[in-house]
């Protein structure tokens, strides 16, 4: 094998093209949507049918808290894809070892702070305080407590799937993951026939065990593909004082900032319909959000896929080879054409959820389409921008958003009820994240092709 075989053989996303790499992600991400919502009705019949709906009502509830965690990587995720992504060779580039071991470094950090939250919690009895009444006598603090250090013990080895998309295995990432629903189904299964209705409590515990495991097999995976880089960077990580690490804060403070008012922005419509509003437009909310949800998820993960090649591009200075304005393009005719699916059968879906007491207007169905056709304009341009600077930039445009996102909102619901939110998270959504990245992108793309004119 050729030195240049050897380097190509490295770079999995180098050996197909880019609609390859997006088609196969957004291909395995369907798959594993409509696994997981089969998987996730069986899950649910089976922990009301055999446990009760207050185990139930404690399963979801704790099941949520990952989700008010989205900053608990403190965007290491940013450092890791860019510098495999970046590398001409990962399996003995010392840029991606540093990188690993000082993330792995600050993730078991991140972890251990968790693990210290979550002791802190039990030690005071404080799981009813925080989480309210949803949580089930005795068993309820223990399961909260063990799903809590769970996240913690999960962190230090949640390198891997970044490491995946990082070398362009960015569905084998998704398939990985995906493997969750039908797992926790086994377990739950299991725990059923030899526990009984006593386990019925620690029943979280299973998801957040299942996906530990799960994220080790994906390390393990990641470490395969670029041995011995993994196993080098896992033992150097102990070794503090002989082992300095790689820079990273400079990629990851912005993307921390991202994972924080992300969220904030594009979730708080339900909490302005729930304070502005009545229960009714919140339904209403909700339900639709369910329908169309799947397609940002979808077009997130697809987008992720063209990271390690936008890396690729700027570290050989030639970032205006792959501009990501057609693949914009794309991504809004397939989201476009996705929510006029979603549009026309929206009556039916809605009848069979609800049984026919939620009733989605037409003008609901624009807003929702606006803003997720927003969403597939911007993931690509803000997948572009993931240099330290493009993530600054990224971040100071979201910091606006929340406010702006906010206060729209709020004016529109009070006079338009339950489409006000939608209509205002479009907008944010389209001037701060579409045309903002937009704007910036295209400038990096002419800065680019001028710079490579003068040295032609």
């Amino acid at each position: 094998m050729t030195e240049v075989e050897v380097e190509a053989s490295e770079h999995p996303a180098e050996r197909s093209s880019v609609w390859a790499s997006v088609a196969r992600s957004a291909g395995v991400q369907v798959v594993v949507l409509g696994v997981g919502t089969v998987f996730g009705i069986l899950n649910t019949r089976l922990v009301v049918g055999n446990f009760g709906k207050a185990a139930f009502a404690q399963f979801g509830l704790l099941i949520a808290i990952e989700s008010l965690l989205p900053f608990a990587d403190l965007g290491m995720s940013a450092a890791i894809i860019n510098a495999i992504g970046g590398s001409e060779s990962p399996k003995t580039d010392q840029t991606v070892q540093d990188t690993l071991v000082t993330s792995i470094r600050v993730l078991s950090c991140s972890g251990a702070v968790i693990i210290s939250v979550a002791a802190i919690l039990s030690g005071l009895g404080l799981w009813t305080t925080v989480l309210g009444d949803g949580l089930i006598e005795h068993a309820g603090p223990i399961a909260a407590a063990t799903c809590l250090a769970l996240i913690g013990l999960a962190l230090p080895v949640g390198f891997g799937d970044r490491t995946l998309t990082g070398l362009g295995k960015n569905h084998l990432m998704i398939a990985i993951g995906g493997l969750q629903p039908p797992l926790v189904f086994a377990t739950l299964l299991i725990v059923s026939h030899t526990r009984g209705s006593s386990a019925g409590g620690y029943l979280p515990v299973i998801p957040y065990m299942v996906k530990f495991f799960l994220a080790i097999a994906a390390v393990i995976t990641a470490a395969r593909l670029i041995t011995p880089q993994i196993g080098r960077a896992i033992r150097a990580a102990p070794k503090i004082r002989t082992v300095k690490g790689g820079k990273v804060f400079h990629m990851a403070w912005p993307m921390l900032i991202q994972a924080i008012a992300l969220p904030i922005a594009m979730q708080s419509d339900r909490i302005v319909l729930s304070h502005m509003s009545n229960a009714s437009n919140l339904a209403i909310y909700n339900l639709t959000a369910q329908m169309f949800t799947p397609i940002v998820r979808v077009v997130a993960v697809s987008s992720a896929a063209l990271w390690p090649i936008f890396a690729r591009a700027r570290a050989k200075k030639d970032v205006g080879s792959q501009s990501p304005l057609p693949i914009a393009g794309g991504f809004a005719i397939a989201a476009t054409a996705a929510c006029i699916g979603i549009s026309l059968i929206s009556p039916w879906l809605a009848r069979v959820a609800s049984d026919g007491k939620i009733t989605i207007s037409t003008s609901m169905l624009l807003a929702f389409s606006s803003f997720i056709i927003c969403q597939a304009i911007q993931y690509p341009l803000g997948t572009f921008l993931t240099d330290a600077a493009g993530l600054r930039y990224q971040a100071f445009l979201l910091v606006l958003m929340v406010p702006f996102n906010l206060v729209v909102s709020i004016m529109l619901t009070k006079r338009y009820g339950a489409v006000g939110p939608v209509i205002g998270s479009a907008l944010a959504a389209l001037i701060f994240q579409a045309l903002g990245n937009l704007v910036y992108a295209q400038r990096r793309i002419s800065a680019s092709r001028a710079e490579s004119i003068t040295h032609s």
